[in-house]
């Protein structure tokens, strides 16, 4: 997935908001990450994301997934070549970790993210 997309669709989703921590371009959702995209200049160099312990599992017996590090064991998986891995495929990995932080937000912020 291009750069420009992977930010757009990202992007897309509500409240997002984008930060540079830990080098990386964060992505968040009330405050929240669900996305940590580490770069080499213009270039994606590996993304992080949220999932759940069954999905770690899986995930991680593929090619090129693992553990974040510094994440949450089996909560956080990284994948360092995005071209692994369809553009559709990436996208619902995207939003599954965007769901799994809001479904963790207090219930007025999740109701307010479901309004837009």
């Amino acid at each position: 997935m291009r750069l420009v997309r992977l930010k757009s669709f990202a992007l897309s989703l509500p409240q997002t908001t984008t930060v540079s921590q830990w080098g990386c371009l964060v992505f968040k959702v009330a405050g929240k990450v669900f996305i940590i995209l580490s770069l080499d200049g213009a270039l994606p160099d590996g993304i992080s994301l949220k999932c759940t312990p069954e999905e770690f599992d899986a995930l991680t017996e593929r090619d090129g997934f693992i553990q974040a590090p510094y994440c949450a064991k089996r909560h956080w998986f990284r994948l360092n070549d995005l071209s692994l891995v369809p553009e559709s495929e990436l996208q619902g990995l995207i939003r599954r970790s965007f769901d799994l932080v809001v479904a963790k937000l207090p219930k007025k912020v999740q109701a307010t993210l479901a309004a837009n």
